[in-house]
């Protein structure tokens, strides 16, 4: 009887299995089979083989929106991974009001992306809350160009970021730190080790695979930033578009005046296979670590 119902399990997993197949795996397919044509935004195409991706190689947007993103990846993911455990540390602990500042840390990740990105642009704005309180303080002469110099756009947009993020990822940190046994913290602490060895003996190694885990899932993130480049220059990626990212890149060339729907999907299958190579050299580093 058992054995004539093997196909149960399968009904409770169909309504997740359709919309993956649906909404992943059939778009990721077409967009692989567009990266070797010559696809428009409107529709048709041709077969022409590895072109789109031979393309890439002299495309100078192309690999200056890939430096950019490799520089946000390398900025924002060492923030994303300390600050929350920072964070987590100082809430963890069970006082009196304390649910308040942790419904204040984690109020960002639940505000839209337009709402941050308007009350990031009144922050930097030239004459914004930033640069009032710099010059009130006479650190600088002149208001400073956050949102219309590139580089500055650049690290604002990973502030945003950073920002954005806090919170998210205390809360996985919390649930980390909600594991660590005590009474190791407490065998610890008769042996005579005060609070900073009691973090760097007993609470991080224990606390480490998570930190893995939200270097990944951060990196995976900013690879795909484009909503906060775009909210704060308006659309425009700063003068020239110098701080356009990788995915800003492939969303304008795709669907910008005489979109190349053939060449972006290439750069998507690019930026696809670069975040699954970062996943797996995170994974495998960590693995060999933890076997060491």
């Amino acid at each position: 009887m058992t054995g004539r119902r093997w196909y149960v399990p399968w009904l409770f997993l169909l309504p997740a299995l359709a919309v993956a197949v649906a909404f992943f795996i059939v778009p990721f397919a077409n967009t692989a089979v567009l990266s070797f044509t010559d696809a428009s935004t409107l529709g048709g195409g041709t077969f022409t083989g590895t072109r789109n991706y031979a393309r890439l190689w002299s495309d100078d947007q192309f690999w200056l929106s890939v430096r950019n993103t490799l520089l946000y990846i390398a900025v924002v993911v060492p923030l994303l991974v300390a600050l929350p455990l920072g964070l987590a540390l100082l809430v963890q602990k069970r006082v009196a009001g304390i649910g308040f500042f942790r419904a204040v840390f984690y109020s960002p990740v639940v505000a839209s992306m337009v709402v941050a990105g308007l009350i990031w642009s009144w922050l930097l704005s030239s004459d914004g809350l930033v640069n009032s309180v710099l010059r009130g303080l006479h650190v600088i002469a002149a208001p400073l160009p956050f949102l219309t110099d590139s580089r500055l756009l650049l690290f604002s947009s990973m502030a945003m970021t950073v920002w954005k993020g806090l919170g998210y990822y205390m809360v996985v940190y919390l649930a980390a730190l909600a594991n660590v046994p005590k009474s190791l913290l407490e065998a610890a602490e008769v042996d005579g080790a005060g609070p900073v060895r009691r973090f760097f003996h007993v609470t991080l190694p224990l606390v480490r695979p998570t930190m893995v885990l939200v270097a990944t899932l951060a990196a995976i993130g900013s690879a795909k930033v484009f909503a906060e480049v775009f909210t704060l220059s308006d659309g425009s990626a700063g003068p020239g578009g110098e701080a356009r990212t990788l995915v800003y890149t492939i969303r304008e060339v795709g669907l910008g005046l005489g979109g190349e729907a053939g060449y972006a999907s290439a750069m998507s299958i690019v930026l696809f296979l670069g975040t699954l190579g970062l996943s797996v050299a995170v994974t495998r580093l960590n693995t060999r670590e933890e076997r060491a």
